[in-house]
């Protein structure tokens, strides 16, 4: 029997399924050779091939979209191709690309390597995919480490900066925190479920498939709830759910502009990519421990963030802590894809709603940045739409969207999650919700006003502030911020290829 489980483990092994991954991987690399042969005058070219291989990654991956390989499981249960893991593949990509773009922005300004940058947003991109298709906990934890370890680096990459250094090790401490906390959890789930033989076949507890059965079979197993309860709080800490997203103020003001929107979209997206594969497969049987849990963090985390989010002038903590509300907000879609099955897909709609606004905000934020990104006030915006109207029109268009005001992109997004809340009767969380709505008119609409109208008491501080320096956008700037800006004013209004696309 050992040699027909070899045999059946060895014809899962279908690397082609994972082509996007590994083309991912050999660009890295090649990025790395590309610096040691290309003359240091022409350095500028290793951007460029970052962008064309995540862009040619990108397209084959829309193209093969329905694509099965032959089977759901490969190698041996690791990886499990399924709707979600692609429509987190084109995520993961469409940010990266975007990620890069930032780079090209703000690496110019300062003498940091560049090489390394692109290098280990290739190698975090590929973990992210491999972590959204994970289907057994070793693969799972390998591959967040892996993604944290990158983040590590890329938070403290302006190593000549004091705050970046001070959010890098934060991050670091609190990260590894968080690690162990899973870990635990994941030991704890092990231990309750052990080994399990079924047609002769050993399984262990790090399986998916096999925790769930678990789960169904002993609701409840005290072991098995803890290790759950663990498990969960390690994912919290990746997207930045209360009370677990006391790093985040400092370590997205310290990291560099294009790593804070990687933390902020991609990073996210990871944790909820994650979160949605645990919750609605795995530890769905324990939906009667879950649904009151996960409703008190979301309750928790958009009311946390958005009163903080009130007193902020760093234009930086302030899209950290409504980051924080943002994953509140999501959470209730979680909460309610338990009882409603198409919740799952709004909260992939309003994923992909985030990334266009936020990316957008954080393009008009690396032009406005200077050397120092990690020192950018309200007060720097003052008179931004008078003299860069441009730069004015795209901030309004993704900031109105975060804050989810008709008729943008943000506003539907909400719209879905609110609409699935009222179906799975989520009564009081939808109540919450509104209330945090409100609460974020005030900040959102206090940076608008900072960038549009001239105030008659002028801020004392605001006077003796450095003046931000504008980096004017180039003719590709200019391309991609109208793409975003055009893509959150479209969905506002016409959502039907973004839905029907995710929910087939």
């Amino acid at each position: 029997m050992s040699t027909e489980l070899l045999k059946a483990v060895a014809d899962s092994n279908q690397w082609w399924a994972l082509g996007p991954e590994m083309i991912l991987a050999c660009a890295a690399l090649g990025l790395l050779v590309l610096e040691l042969i290309t003359p240091k005058e022409h350095h500028g070219v290793i951007p460029r091939f970052a962008i064309l291989s995540l862009a040619m990654v990108l397209v084959t991956v829309l193209f093969n979209f329905d694509h099965t390989w032959g089977g759901n499981l490969l190698f041996g249960g690791l990886i499990q191709l399924s709707l979600p893991g692609q429509i987190a593949r084109v995520f993961f990509l469409l940010s990266s690309l975007l990620v890069c773009f930032l780079g090209t922005i703000c690496l110019p300004r300062t003498r940091m390597p560049r090489v390394e940058f692109y290098h280990i947003v290739l190698v975090v991109t590929a973990a992210l995919m491999l972590l959204a298709q994970s289907n057994h906990f070793a693969m799972f934890f390998v591959a967040l480490e892996t993604v944290t370890i990158g983040f590590y680096i890329l938070v403290s990459y302006f190593r000549d900066n004091a705050l970046t250094l001070e959010a890098g090790l934060k991050y670091l401490v609190l990260g590894a925190l968080s690690s162990a906390i899973m870990l635990f959890g994941i030991v704890l789930l092990y231990g309750a479920v052990g080994r399990v033989e079924i047609d002769g076949i050993v399984h262990t507890g790090f399986e998916f498939p096999i925790v769930a059965e678990f789960l169904r079979n002993n609701p409840d197993n005290f072991l098995a709830i803890a290790g759950t309860l663990l498990v969960l709080s390690g994912v919290a800490f990746k997207i930045g759910a209360f009370p677990f997203q006391i790093w985040i103020p400092d370590v997205y003001q310290g990291a560099p502009t294009p790593v804070t929107a990687f933390l902020a979209v991609s990073s996210k997206a990871a944790g909820f990519a994650v979160l949605m594969t645990l919750v609605l497969t795995v530890f769905h049987p324990l939906i009667d421990v879950l649904v009151p849990v996960l409703s008190l963090l979301a309750a928790a985390t958009i009311l946390f963030g958005n009163l903080s989010a009130l007193s902020q002038r760093n234009t930086k903590r302030l899209m950290g802590l409504s980051g924080v509300s943002h994953a509140g907000y999501l959470l209730i879609g979680v909460v309610a894809a338990l009882t409603v099955p198409w919740a799952a897909s709004a909260v992939w709609f309003y994923l992909f709603t985030y990334l266009f606004a936020s990316m957008a905000v954080f393009g008009v934020m690396a032009h406005l940045a200077g050397a120092d990104d990690t020192v950018q006030e309200l007060d720097h915006y003052e008179k931004l739409a008078k003299e860069r109207p441009f730069l004015g029109a795209v901030l309004a268009v993704g900031v109105g969207s975060l804050a989810g005001i008709p008729p943008l992109a943000g506003f539907m997004g909400k719209l879905l999650i609110f609409v699935a809340a009222f179906q799975a009767h989520l009564y009081g969380l939808l109540a919450v919700a509104v209330v945090g709505v409100v609460l974020s008119i005030f900040y959102y609409f206090g940076w608008i006003k900072a960038a549009y109208f001239e105030t008659w008491s002028p801020n004392p501080a605001a006077a003796d502030a450095p003046k931000a320096t504008v980096t004017t956008p180039t003719f590709i700037g200019h391309a991609v911020l109208t793409a975003l800006a055009l893509a959150t004013v479209l969905l506002g209004f016409y959502q039907e290829p973004l839905t029907r696309w995710l929910m087939p």
